[in-house]
């Protein structure tokens, strides 16, 4: 089918993986394409698969066009050479640079009227401000603490406000991988905390006080330590005064506890009033909205092409679910409230709140929190009777090999055994008190709803099926106010499709103006009105001004390396080979005296399983020279010679492929039609070389199901099984090349037929393997059966609609029984 498409001609959006087997098959003539367009530029590195593509396109097409654009200017800073490096990648020889700054775009931006744009700078409350503080002064902390313990390693960067940027992780974890094997415990732990403690920066703007605190004591259920552990095993920002802060003011937020001095020291409050402080841009979100209200009564505005739809603008899903549940519910008046108490308004005129909100969110979480104790206290009594039985626990421990330990501590989300904050105790530990159950309860029935929040409650979650007829009707796009999470490149097809007049970034966003200037100055007919909010001094500012430095810097490295780069004459995508093909590739220098030599102008030639083309591997064997021929392999991922068949497995799909023995059935099958079958460990370019953890290796073998103990048993019981340990797939293609040396080229007809049964047709094995997964694990329907229906049944619905006698007659009465029973079984019944 893809291939008459190809024969009509057009354009065509193609997957990567698709695209390059169809070049590399032929269905794809790459001479007759006129050009090639490449998005997202800056993911294309030198092993990548659209590189792999580039080059193909490049070898055989020297005359059509290729362009490769890209909205993202860091990714091209970063290393040496980078824009050099970026263009041979692509095979391109001239870059153009585009940025804001840029006095064409300038001209072309601001020769029609601009948006308006109105900044809100909002205060924090205090208590945000210092939990935002205190977070800052843990990454502080632990930042000091990895130079400290790696001081070998680039750190120039490994400051505050570096760690503000969203790519700070994986920045650190970068440096850190290729000696991630080599160091220490505390160095691995301290760089997930610096993953936790920026997530907490960024909830405590964007999560409601109770949101936040749960997720406070999901983060101190995960690093609280098992019974029996000591302090150095905890994460050191833990023991930290400004830890005990972020905790405590958090837990203030929500409720405090009123009551005697004794009560309190001892972490056992009289009574909790509940808080509920609520985030400071939920009011003024709703002044905005009031004021556009006004403004379009008192001032209507001159008719143009823009619907009065507004349209806000958030970070994310959760956001923007928090967002709609205020804006319904910011009108519902609570009764019990301590102003007021017994008013109830409802509707346009009444002050704009979040208490209705709060107050369900707060029983929600209290009553996830009572659960919770039960959960916590049968923890504990498990821990403690595995703590106790020190024989029986000895002799459990096998028993408990390859899963969690019955003394390890279950992390449970969402809950934490001590559901409250550390505090200190006289020797300078940390002590985990616990809210009293019957606080709880009592603060629980404090917020128990009323009978106006309940019937409210009913109300606006009423079943939109129910009564549709009565209710179904289409609103009126000037009507609706629209909340979305930022999209990336899709961010343009929502404006052109809403054109609203107002849109709200309810969070800051660099990309995001840039599309609105785009769409305002395409449509001179569209008046726009943009408010931009954003907290005063907190990080979500900081990080906005530092993505809009450092997008300003990336282009100014880029001006100057632009004018500094050297210009490439020849590019004929052969890399480092000369164009023409070398004609004596295989001497056999073995013969005394050279009397006899071998000699073949038949390129060497490897035959890859499709499904390897995820890997970078097929792409380095055809810079190398080498006829990368895909196809639909049974047996083996990558076909050498005659007689090497080579299985390759990452580190995570071998320790997969140990778990679920699937690695034990394809070596067999290799050994079984194969002389010499090879099993490729390949590891991740600059990452360790070396498989984690190393057992033991003093006992038994087989008392182990560690990686390296399942591979000792693996070479045991297929002794002619032979291993190829490779650091990165550079160094993989070069081991193929010296193991297909003096060998004979592999036939792909006669490797694509091995595996299968007798009279199979080899094309069978093109269908699509998901409905293939899915008709295996019928009852049933066993590999023979399976092959059978394939040749008979269009599809799965085809099979599942068909009759018990069919079925029967195609597989057999007990099997055709079983799948009509499975496909015709009730969910309802009994």
């Amino acid at each position: 089918m893809r291939e008459k498409m190809y024969a009509r001609g057009g354009i065509f959006s193609v997957t990567s993986r698709i695209l390059v087997i169809d070049l590399l098959t032929s269905l794809l003539n790459p001479e007759t394409l006129t050009g090639v367009m490449v998005l997202h530029a800056e993911r294309v590195v030198a092993t990548s698969l659209e590189a792999f593509i580039l080059r193909i396109y490049r070898q055989r097409n020297k005359v059509g066009f290729l362009k490769a654009f890209s909205d993202n200017p860091e990714p091209f800073t970063t290393g040496f050479s980078p824009l050099a490096t970026m263009i041979r990648n692509l095979f391109l020889r001239k870059p153009s640079l585009w940025p804001r700054f840029h006095l064409t775009v300038a001209q072309s931006l601001e020769g029609q009227e601009k948006a308006e744009v109105i900044e809100l700078e909002i205060p924090m409350t205090d208590a945000m401000r210092d939990i935002q503080n205190a977070v800052l002064e843990c990454v502080e902390v632990s930042m000091r603490e990895l130079r400290k313990a790696n001081t070998g390693l680039e750190m120039d960067d490994w400051n505050v406000d570096s760690a503000l940027h969203k790519n700070f992780d994986v920045t650190v974890r970068r440096q850190l991988d290729p000696v991630w094997h080599r160091v220490s415990w505390r160095t691995k732990q301290i760089v997930n905390d610096l993953t936790v403690l920026r997530g907490i920066l960024q909830y405590v703007l964007n999560y409601d006080a109770v949101s936040l605190r749960r997720y406070l004591e999901t983060v101190l259920a995960a690093h609280a330590p098992p019974p029996g552990s000591n302090r150095q095993s905890q994460s050191p920002w833990l023991f930290l005064d400004a830890a005990h802060t972020i905790f405590e003011t958090a837990k203030r937020r929500v409720y405090t506890g009123v009551g005697n001095d004794e009560g309190v020291q001892r972490g056992l409050p009289d009574g909790l009033r509940p808080v509920l402080e609520e985030q400071p841009k939920w009011a003024h979100l709703a002044e905005i909205l009031e004021e556009i209200e006004r403004d379009t009564y008192f001032n209507p505005p001159i008719r143009d092409d823009s619907n009065g739809a507004i349209l806000v603008m958030c970070g994310d899903e959760s956001t923007c679910r928090q967002l709609k549940e205020y804006l319904q519910t910011m009108h519902v008046r609570p009764e019990n409230l301590e102003e007021g108490e017994g008013e109830q308004e409802d509707g346009p005129g009444a002050r704009p709140s979040a208490a209705y909100m709060m107050r369900r969110k707060l029983r929600n979480y209290l009553k996830w929190k009572k659960d919770f104790a039960k959960v916590s206290a049968s923890l504990f009594a498990e821990n403690q009777k595995a703590l106790k039985g020190s024989a029986d626990f000895q002799r459990g421990s096998e028993a408990y090999r390859g899963k969690a330990p019955p003394n390890k501590r279950r992390r449970v989300r969402g809950g934490s055994i001590a559901a409250s904050a550390p505090s200190r105790t006289a020797d300078g530990s940390i002590q985990i008190t616990e809210d009293q159950a019957p606080h709880v309860t009592e603060l629980l029935a404090e917020v128990q709803p009323t009978e106006t929040e309940t019937k409210q409650k009913y109300e606006i979650a009423a079943d939109p099926l129910e009564d549709m007829e009565d209710y179904y009707e289409l609103y009126e796009i000037n009507d609706l106010v629209i909340v979305h999470p930022y999209d990336g490149d899709m961010d343009e097809h929502i404006l052109e499709e809403l054109k609203p007049k107002y849109i709200i970034m309810y969070e800051p966003d660099a990309a995001f103006p840039r599309r609105v200037e785009v769409y305002r100055s395409s449509h001179s007919n569209r008046n726009v009105r943009v408010f931009l909010m954003f907290y005063a001094g907190s990080v979500e500012e900081q990080r906005y001004l530092s993505a809009v430095r450092k997008e300003k810097d990336a282009f100014a490295k880029l001006i100057k390396e632009k004018g500094t780069m050297s210009v490439t004459l020849t590019l004929d995508g052969k890399g480092a080979e000369e164009p023409q093909e070398k004609f004596l590739r295989t001497i056999n220098t073995r013969i005394a005296g050279g009397g006899r030599l071998a000699a073949t102008a038949e390129p060497p030639r490897v035959v890859v399983d499709v499904r390897e083309f995820r890997s970078s591997l097929p792409s380095l064997l055809h810079g190398r020279n080498v006829v990368v021929v895909p196809c639909m392999l049974t047996v083996g991922d990558y076909i050498l010679t005659p007689n090497i068949c080579v299985e390759r497995k990452s580190v995570k799909d071998l320790i997969s492929s140990f778990k679920d023995g699937r690695l034990y059935n394809q070596v067999e099958t290799m050994q079984l039609y194969y002389k010499n079958p090879m099993l490729l460990i390949e590891f991740d370019q600059n990452k360790s070389f070396t498989l984690e953890p190393f057992a033991d290796m003093s006992g038994s073998v087989t008392s182990h199901t560690d990686l390296q103990s399942r591979l000792v048993l693996l070479t045991l019981a297929f002794p002619r099984l032979r291993i190829i340990w490779s650091s990165n797939p550079y160094q993989t293609a070069e081991i193929f090349e010296e193991l297909k040396k003096n060998q004979d080229e592999p036939d792909p007809i006669k490797t694509v037929s091995i595996g299968l049964a007798d009279g199979e047709d080899p094309a069978d094995q093109t269908y699509n393997q998901t409905p293939l997964e899915m008709l295996r694990a019928v009852p049933g329907v066993n590999a023979k059966s399976a092959g059978a229906l394939v040749l008979e049944v269009e599809s799965i619905v085809e099979l599942s609609n068909m009759e018990e006698e069919e079925v029967s007659a195609l597989i057999g009465v007990e099997a055709g029984r079983q799948v009509n029973k499975f496909f015709n079984r009730s969910v309802f019944n009994e």
